[in-house]
């Protein structure tokens, strides 16, 4: 089992923010229901945790305080490019150090929180917006992984 001392500080701080970039994409990604979608980030994390023992590496992901430094892009495309190259970047790292079953979980996890925000809050009458939608196909496609 792959743990977080595998990893530098610089490299885990980067694993650590795939998954509340991937939320702060899709939240960016349509106007209105901020508040649902961050409670429906948080609500992911908790999840994840009550199937803690599944994988030593993703229970210490999600233990850990989702934190992403949002303020410093000046536009939504600005953190939704930095965003998917640190979800890539995440998976290159995770590739190389855990095994393929824990960068799997870890795929699944930000794709499931990813969905979970996206459907936290109608838009114009849809479960999920167009531009949630297409959010969530690029998060999968940086992550490297067609599963959905």
């Amino acid at each position: 089992m792959t743990t977080k001392d595998a990893f530098t500080p610089d490299e885990w701080k980067v694993v650590l923010q795939g998954p509340p970039a991937a939320g702060l994409i899709v939240l960016t990604a349509a106007h209105g229901g901020t508040f649902r979608e961050t409670v429906a980030m948080s609500k992911a994390y908790v999840e994840a945790r009550s199937e803690h023992g599944k994988s030593e590496l993703l229970d210490e992901i999600v233990s850990a305080k989702p934190e992403m430094e949002h303020a410093r892009y000046h536009s939504p495309d600005e953190l939704k490019q930095h965003g998917l190259s640190q979800l890539h970047d995440a998976v290159a790292l995770l590739e190389g150090k855990a095994t393929a079953e824990e960068t799997d979980d870890y795929r699944r996890f930000v794709i499931t929180l990813a969905n979970k925000v996206a459907a936290a809050h109608r838009e114009h009458g849809q479960a999920v917006s167009p531009a949630e939608a297409d959010a969530v196909q690029e998060i999968t496609a940086a992550l490297g992984s067609t599963a959905s």
